[in-house]
């Protein structure tokens, strides 16, 4: 698709430079002919046409695509930033939302974790905001299971740290590791195992995972910052920008 908006928007330059007194919506085939060597010795004298035409279409996809993550968050607001479920951190109360999409056992979600800590610590009107997005293996899923379960039943502050734990922990969620953060949280591990099969935590990684879907989120870490997303690990000067941004619109 990318090649034949190229090749459309080359043919689009080169013909608004060609004088040549034709009707382009009436040619023969001769026309053609004509046309078409034209706009080839065109190209020849001109190569940087090509890279001309690559950017104008790189930059009108870039455009689409704003537009587009614009109306997905538009349409799913509530469901992403006020969803009554997925936990909620830093600044209940402030101006701005960070919302992420998670997985345990991403690799690139354990480095984002420090930048958000980092920037939550700098910054005390942020509101952070986690999704449980377990899509990297069965390992992923029991640590969610594990975390939600957690969230429900010794609150957000048990939440947040066992959510720290289980994305710096390297090793497998097994049963031992599990029992070891339960009884570090002060928590009954029995009653979180019970809890890990309820429908309760399975609708919340059900609803979570439809949301990402209705949105085209299929990676993590992903971000939404507003009315724009920001897909994969970014630099923590890229997420300061997008909160800059925000602020001064």
């Amino acid at each position: 698709m990318f090649y034949k908006l190229i090749i459309a928007t080359i043919w689009f330059l080169a013909f608004s430079s060609i004088s040549i007194a034709m009707d382009i919506n009436n040619l023969t085939n001769a026309d053609r002919k004509v046309l078409q060597k034209e706009i080839r010795r065109y190209i020849l004298e001109n190569p940087d046409i090509i890279f001309e035409a690559a950017d104008i279409v790189r930059k009108r996809e870039a455009a689409l695509e704003v537009q587009e993550d614009e109306e997905l968050i538009q349409s799913n607001f509530n469901e992403i930033f006020y969803d009554n479920y997925s936990y909620v951190g830093g600044n209940p109360d402030g101006d701005i939302t960070i919302v992420e999409f998670v997985d345990y056992k991403c690799g690139y979600c354990r480095k984002a974790a420090e930048l958000v800590r980092e920037l939550i610590a700098k910054d005390d009107n942020i509101r952070f905001v986690v999704k449980e997005f377990p899509i990297l293996g069965e390992a992923s899923l029991i640590s969610s299971k594990f975390a939600i379960a957690v969230k429900n039943i010794g609150g957000p502050e048990k939440y947040k740290v066992a959510h720290d734990i289980l994305l710096a922990l390297t090793a497998e969620p097994t049963e031992i590791y599990l029992r070891r953060i339960a009884k570090e949280l002060e928590l009954n591990p029995e009653e979180l195992f019970e809890a890990m099969q309820s429908d309760l935590v399975a609708q919340e990684i059900d609803q979570t995972g439809e949301l990402a879907q209705k949105l085209q989120i299929s990676g993590t870490p992903t971000f939404i910052l507003g009315d724009q997303f920001l897909r994969g690990f970014v630099p923590l000067e890229i997420l300061s920008k997008a909160i800059h941004s925000e602020r001064t619109k």
